[in-house]
């Protein structure tokens, strides 16, 4: 934040939060693409998806426990089978009662690659589903998939079947109907979200929402988001940075709170050579110098504070499979320099670095690859653009993260990204066939063995640069309280007014 906008931030008068009208008014950063849950993969949207759709089951975040959500119980028939006796009494924002037709639309709509969800690793798990009677469900997988509670959990809303069959996508994303605790009034698409507490809600796990009205603009500068903030024009922000989230604990006119993310932030390296063949991040030992020439420790000291901590493994410490004891690549100009010139880079070599967020973080590596050799030019592209430049293989070196939809096993990043798919920049088959028995093992040992060996080849080939795990700052009105939680999810139906 510059001193000038500091000092208009200090002089400012503090505005009440819009409590009168019970109205909390809050700001997403990144511009969404859709509000349809299964067609976005924003953080953003993953907020939105929490507070106007549920899932079949929710984890407690205190206990790390499932609970029933649309579904009361389950039971695993057999390896692949499971049954949900469903909750009754449920009604869509639209008034469409919900029951076992919903479960089974969404599920079948879903689960064909055809109908195009952007996130397929949330989804392609399931094979079907099957309707017993109307509050009874089976949903089959293709094959054991010992994480389909976490992501019944998470990622998979259950949609109204007779108004997703007429609205499709399209229509969903204009008008979203579901039965979470919070209904959409109106949709500016990325610009402008109303949400009204739904009072015809169920409870469930997730209890009634208590703000009325929660109206989400998209205020891409933090610095406009700060300005508001101290105007009274917002109520609630967050992703704050450091230095900022700083200043603003000290002035204390707002609540300001650090927690750790599941996100993690690393260098994706074209290792399969599909941005060119002869491009210099097909060679190992470029990558491994890559990784030597980054102060992973410096940027998280000096940018991210916080709860962030270096990550070594392509995974979140905390999820199920991940072996965080792999290669570990220490902060070493000389060393890279050395690894450069066995590569055939003696005077190093120009790349194109792409990013779409954390402009700062990105710089800051730049200067660090510039100091080896490797003059990187800074390519900010928006999100969505960038995503669809990598899908279709067209960049050799950038800087990416990933939340892992908030789920909490390494299938949900591990998996999503060495798998050959869009995403997977390695292609390596060895990689390939060690995930496809860890996704699939009913024995935890088994899926814990084969993770393992995925993620140290992983490292010993640097096909990744992990970087660091992400924390978020949260700065909302002191007539507010809010908790947040490590999966990143801002739950506004668990914000309260004082």
């Amino acid at each position: 934040m510059s001193t000038v906008a500091l000092a208009v931030v200090m002089t400012a008068g503090s505005a009440m939060a819009d409590k009168a009208n019970d109205t909390l008014n809050a700001a997403f950063t990144k511009e969404l693409e859709s509000v349809d849950s299964y067609f976005n993969s924003a953080r953003e949207g993953v907020i939105l998806q929490r507070s106007i759709w549920d899932g079949l089951l929710y984890l407690n975040q205190e206990t790390g426990e499932y609970e029933g959500n649309l579904a009361t119980s389950w039971t695993w028939v057999d390896d692949t089978t499971l049954e949900l006796k469903l909750r009754e009494g449920v009604k869509f924002h639209n008034g469409e009662e919900f029951d076992a037709d919903d479960v089974v639309y969404t599920v079948e709509f879903v689960a064909k690659p055809e109908n195009g969800v952007v996130v397929q690793r949330n989804v392609n798990w399931m094979k079907g589903a099957e309707k017993v009677d109307k509050y009874t469900v089976r949903i089959f997988t293709n094959g054991p998939f010992p994480a389909a509670l976490e992501y019944l959990a998470g990622p998979v809303s259950i949609y109204p079947n007779e108004y997703y069959a007429e609205a499709g996508p399209a229509g969903m994303a204009l008008k979203p109907v579901g039965t979470g605790p919070y209904r959409v009034e109106s949709v500016e698409p990325g610009k402008h979200f109303v949400l009204k507490k739904y009072e015809g809600y169920h409870g469930g796990p997730k209890g009634m929402a208590d703000i009325g009205t929660v109206d989400i603009r998209t205020i891409p500068d933090v610095n406009t988001q700060l300005a508001e903030l101290f105007s009274g024009g917002l109520d609630f922000i967050w992703g704050v940075p450091a230095d900022q989230a700083e200043k603003l604990a000290m002035m204390d006119r707002s609540n300001v709170v650090n927690e750790s993310t599941m996100r993690i932030g690393y260098l994706e390296l074209d290792a399969a050579g599909r941005s060119g063949a002869d491009n210099p991040m097909t060679k190992t030992k470029v990558r491994q110098a890559i990784a030597h020439a980054i102060d992973r420790q410096a940027i998280v000291d000096n940018l991210l504070k916080g709860a962030s901590k270096v990550v070594h493994s392509a995974c979140f410490p905390s999820q199920f499979g991940c072996d965080v004891d792999v290669t570990k690549y220490d902060f070493d100009p000389e060393k890279a320099k050395a690894l450069l010139a066995e590569a055939g880079y003696p005077d190093g070599f120009e790349v194109d670095f792409y990013a779409y967020r954390d402009r700062p973080y990105a710089e800051a590596m730049l200067s660090y690859l510039s100091n080896v050799g490797i003059r990187a030019n800074l390519k900010f592209l928006q999100y969505s653009a960038l995503r669809d430049m990598r899908h279709k293989g067209e960049t050799s070196m950038s800087f990416q993260t990933w939340g892992s939809y908030s789920v909490n096993d390494a299938s949900a990043i591990t998996s999503q990204f060495f798998k050959h798919g869009k995403e997977d920049f390695a292609r390596d088959d060895e990689v390939l066939a060690w995930l496809d028995i860890a996704d699939t093992s009913v024995d935890p040992e088994v899926r814990k063995e084969n993770y393992s060996k995925a993620l140290n080849k992983i490292a010993d080939e640097a096909y990744w640069v992990p970087l660091f795990s992400y924390n978020a700052n949260y700065v909302f009105t002191k007539e507010a309280t809010f908790t947040p939680t490590p999966d990143e999810v801002v739950r506004f139906f668990h914000v309260r007014w004082k």
